[in-house]
């Protein structure tokens, strides 16, 4: 049996002078700290290893001296290329010095960077970072003077634009897990993610370098279940048994058995946030979530919209998602930011970019920093702060629908909430709206250009992205355009006719989103695309009561058929459709109408069988082709 469990010094022996380490971790969850501490003090004692090349994703650190920030000594690093450097400051102290090389490129890009490694390609090529500051046509990622070689490159593929971002060979990995056995296999049954371990042990491994996993404890050989294997042995080349102060959950240090789903906890309990203007902005955002909606929320201020969401008992009509892997559940915030509570699924970080990417996500709501005239965004680098991309470039590219929250000042801002109107008792004294932001992390003229659907939600007014820049759409009541918005501008928004914000935003009654949410009108249930001269009729979750449901029913479709003008082919959605028996003849005689005087060809779908066979005997009553498909999929084959 050969013998991986070793002291993490003996294991951190192995680092030469100008390796590549690679380190796992995603903000504050699931850092090798035990490794970090081992290569600190052999550095702090030799000033060896030296000149390293060091490759993370999400930040390792605590935004003050834990994780990654313990390697941010001169000497040290040479290069450093990361996805996020808010939570490993010194660091970035160290890039923005121009004390060592250091890049800043897209999470999701660094976490396809490891499996594209692993299968020995020269570079990974995306569209995700097109117009943003990872374009070499702008920054190529570069941080500081002392950052030359570009490692960016804009290529044509397939004749479309991407951007090609050079591979490289990793030397030492750190990792880390719950349990090891004497073989290296190991299962993470306590961490909060199960991050990129796996392809970062496979890149290395591949590239000819060594994986160093630090775990929680040790078990027998044989005694793991091999589908709970994360990694299995043959990528690990030795296990250091964590001191249990050097191995926490996450770095606050406390262990929540509900982040790594071995409880599952009641979200009632979770108090209500204060009505101020988090809230507030919280609240608008969340008018924009849609039954079975897959939704990202960053750090932050967007954070609030999963409070609000809980609140409003809505929670469980959608998906919220972040991009270390969790699905489902109610994501964690501040320093557990990564970390789920009662997530339904984990997985790894570079599949949920994968997700992402091909355009999973059905609305993303991330932070406002300094946005301009043509709304574009930046929340990366601020002066003498570097905070580093993360995800958002990934995510706001990709995503069908990108909500943008944050004040609309910062500094001082101070406000208060009173009669159902907004007041302002303080200006902040940084403006946010600017003519000139310092870093493109968002390109509002490329998000325009692909007809993206961006809204920049503040406590006091909401713009819209449009072809020829930002919109003012709506004023929250109290505010004065003029004083409160234009005046603490440096440039003009498009102004048409803004609508107030909905009053319930204000007001510190629950808001009922979801009969909102769940009532959707008819007319937004019927879509006709021209393109294929089919229309789509969303009938799920509606429910057909009365004689003046279905009249409903038929006056808008007859509205929409008359209005296209011809015949047209229908699929028709019927999941959780209930309708009554009293009623069920007159639907179908109004079907049956419909069908003779507007449609080619109507097909239908519902997952419930049980509808499949009541309204299929319904129709077949009537002369009416009777079968009802099971999938969405056959129901589109069938109609094309």
């Amino acid at each position: 049996m050969r013998k991986k469990v070793v002291s993490a010094s003996e294991a951190i022996a192995i680092v030469r002078n100008g390796d590549t380490v690679c380190c796992s971790g995603f903000g504050s969850n699931g850092v090798p700290v035990e490794l970090i501490l081992a290569l600190e003090q052999r550095f702090l004692e030799t000033a060896a290893p030296n000149n390293l090349t060091l490759l993370f994703g999400g930040g390792p650190g605590d935004g003050a001296t834990a994780g990654l920030n313990h390697l941010a000594h001169e000497g040290m690093l040479k290069r450093v290329i990361g996805g996020h450097y808010g939570l490993v400051p010194q660091i970035g102290k160290l890039a923005l010095q121009n004390k060592i090389e250091a890049y800043n490129l897209p999470l999701g890009v660094i976490s396809h960077l490891y499996r594209d490694i692993a299968c020995g390609l020269p570079g990974t090529a995306s569209k995700v970072g097109l117009g943003t500051f990872v374009d070499p046509r702008l920054e190529g990622g570069k941080i500081g003077s002392k950052t030359t070689e570009d490692i960016v490159e804009v290529i044509t593929l397939g004749g479309k634009e991407l951007l090609y971002y050079k591979t490289l060979p990793i030397s030492v990995a750190f990792i880390r897990a719950t349990s090891a056995d004497a073989e290296g296999n190991l299962t993470m049954e306590r961490e909060t993610l199960t991050q990129d371990s796996l392809a970062i042990a496979t890149a290395t491994k591949n590239s000819g370098g060594f994986v160093i996993a630090q775990v929680e404890r040790i078990v027998d050989r044989g005694s793991l279940n091999p589908r709970r294997v994360k990694v299995p042995g043959i990528l690990v080349d030795c296990v250091v048994l964590a001191q249990p102060q050097n191995h926490p959950q996450n770095l606050g240090g406390v262990y929540n058995p509900a982040f790594s789903a071995e409880v599952r906890v009641p979200l009632d309990a979770i108090a209500p946030m204060p009505l101020d203007e988090r809230k507030v902005i919280a609240r608008r955002a969340a008018f924009e979530l849609l039954p079975n909606a897959v939704v990202n929320l960053g750090i932050g201020m967007p954070e609030g919209v999963a409070a609000v969401a809980n609140e409003e008992k809505i929670l469980k009509y959608m998906t919220l998602t972040a991009e270390p892997g969790v699905i489902g559940g109610m994501p964690a915030s501040g320093l557990n930011f990564g970390a789920a509570t009662n997530p339904e699924a984990v997985i790894d970080m570079n599949q949920q970019f994968d997700f992402y990417d091909g355009g999973g996500l059905d609305l993303a709501c991330l932070g406002l920093a300094e946005c301009d005239a043509s709304g574009s965004i930046n929340v990366s680098r601020f002066g003498p702060k570097l905070a580093g991309a993360g995800g958002f470039i990934n995510i706001t590219q990709n995503s069908r629908t990108v909500v943008f929250v944050g004040t609309f000042t910062a500094g001082g801002l101070k406000i208060a909430i009173q009669d159902g109107a907004v007041k302002i008792l303080q200006e902040g004294r940084a403006r946010k709206f600017v003519n000139k932001i310092e870093q493109v992390t968002f390109s509002g003229p490329y998000a325009a250009n692909t007809g993206k659907n961006v809204l920049y939600v503040t406590e006091r007014c909401v713009f819209a992205l449009t072809a020829e820049g930002l919109e003012l759409i709506e004023v929250a009541p109290g505010i004065d355009i003029e004083r409160d918005i234009l005046a603490q501008m440096d440039f003009k928004p498009i102004i048409h006719q803004p609508q107030p914000m909905d009053a319930r935003i204000f007001l510190p009654e629950v808001m009922q989103l979801k009969d909102m949410l769940l009532s959707i009108s008819l007319v937004d249930r019927m879509q006709y695309e021209a393109s294929t001269g089919v229309a789509y009729y969303n009938f799920q979750g509606l429910h057909v009561h009365t004689k003046k449901d279905v009249e409903d029913i038929r006056h808008a479709t007859e509205a929409l058929c008359r209005t296209i003008g011809k015949k047209i082919a229908v699929i028709v959605n019927y999941d959780d459709f209930q309708i009554a028996e009293a009623v069920l003849d007159d639907y179908t005689a109004m079907v049956k109408q419909l069908s003779d005087n507007y449609y080619t060809q109507v097909s239908r779908y519902t997952t419930s069988a049980f509808m499949r066979l009541k309204l299929g005997a319904a129709l077949e009553c009537r002369g009416l082709a009777a079968h009802i498909y099971e999938t969405p999929q056959e129901a589109m084959d069938s109609a094309t």
